[in-house]
Parts: C-alpha cells; structure tokens; sequence
C-alpha cells in the first residue's frame, strides 16, 4: 500500500464551469443579486443555521465580501445561474488542509432560485470534482447544526457518509451546537462521479426541468 500523500494545494481563485452553474471567486460585483437572492420571500429563512443573517442592504453584502476576502480560509464563491447570468448562492472551501488532503465546503447558501433545479448538485459537484481529480485531496468534508435536518438530508443525498455528532462543539447566535460530521473520501469518488455525470446529463431531464430519475449514490 502506497503512503497517503497531500493534497497539491490549496483552491486557487478561479472560475469552475458546469453545464448549469458557473462557480467565480466571491466579489463585490455579486452583492447586488446575492442581496436581492436573500431578501425575497422565505430567503432570509435560509440563513437560520449560517453563522450570520441576511444582509439588510447591499451595502452590507458588498462588506462582509470584502471582509471574506481578505481571508484565505474559508475561500468563498459565487454561485452563477448560468441561463440567467445571476448569483444565486454561495458556498466556500474551508478547513482547508492540504497537508493531510482534506477539506470542507460549507457556508452554503443556496438561495431559493435554485430549489428543484439541477444547481445544487452540480455546485457541489463541481467542488468535489475539482478537489479530488484537480487537487488530489483524499478527503470531502460536510458539517452542521445536528438540528438542521435539510442539511443532513442533503448530505446523505450526495453520498456524504455520516461521521457522528460533536457535542456542544460550537455557540452560534447564542445557541449551543452540536455538529454533525459527513466525509466522502477518495476511495468512493470515482464511483460516486460517474453517478454525478449521469444524473446532470440533459439527458435525465425532461421538457420542464424535471429529473427523470434521482441521484443514487448509496
């Protein structure tokens, strides 16, 4: 057996191109769709388990951008709806680790526009991709709130194995955490893609958007 090596580097800040979304490094210039994204009915609800609320003006999105910025971890992006052209969410990398090959995405907000749409997966998708065929990373983290159940539920459905729960790990808004812990690691990828392919291929969906089979990654 081969010694486990690290991971080539951190993400850079580059774009990642899909068939529906487009990834861009997180800018001031996605403030404006992003606000609006978070302001519209039932898009500030989506920020219960985020470590900050909605922004309250576009203002305020365009600083706390700016602010991520100037951190290296965690790295955030855009998420661009590319029939619109518009940020529709975002997401990051983060616990960034290439030393040991593993890293996160979280401080995902994918706003409503992107609900039964192909976007999600295939934003998720293109971050696995890159960081296991790209960067060589042998390990794809996913955590929350133990209490957040649409977020586990979306992590079993893009085949992320749950880990266990850290009790009492963190205080976010003045409430305890419990965090639940997921990993997809570098054994299980390229199963696991081939799955991803077929689900996002055009193929799988009909006239009006609609899949035509689910993901099956179990």
């Amino acid at each position: 057996m081969s010694a486990p090596q690290p991971a080539k580097s951190a993400p850079q800040r580059i774009v990642l191109e899909g068939r529906y979304a487009r990834l861009e490094p997180l800018d001031s210039k996605h403030a404006a769709d992003l606000h609006a994204v978070s302001t519209m009915p039932g898009g500030a609800e989506r920020y219960r388990w985020l470590f900050t609320g909605a922004p309250e003006s576009v203002e305020e999105m365009e600083t706390r951008i700016e602010q991520g910025k100037a951190v290296s971890d965690p790295s955030y992006v855009a998420v661009i709806d590319r029939a619109s052209g518009r940020a529709v969410g975002q997401q990051g990398w983060m616990r960034i680790r290439p030393e040991h090959g593993s890293i996160e995405i979280g401080g995902i907000y994918w706003g409503l526009p992107m609900a039964r749409t192909p976007l999600a997966t295939e934003a998720l998708f293109l971050f696995a991709r890159h960081a296991f065929d790209e960067l060589g990373y042998r390990r794809f983290e996913w955590k929350c709130n133990n209490r957040n159940e649409p977020s586990k539920a979306a992590a079993t459905r893009f085949g992320f194995q749950f880990e266990g729960v850290f009790r009492q790990d963190m205080i976010i808004k003045g409430e305890g955490r419990d965090t639940a812990w997921f990993s997809i690691i570098d054994g299980e990828w390229p199963a696991m893609r081939a799955e991803y392919e077929r689900w996002l291929s055009p193929d799988n969906f009909d006239a009006d958007g609609v899949q035509k089979s689910k993901l099956r990654t179990r």
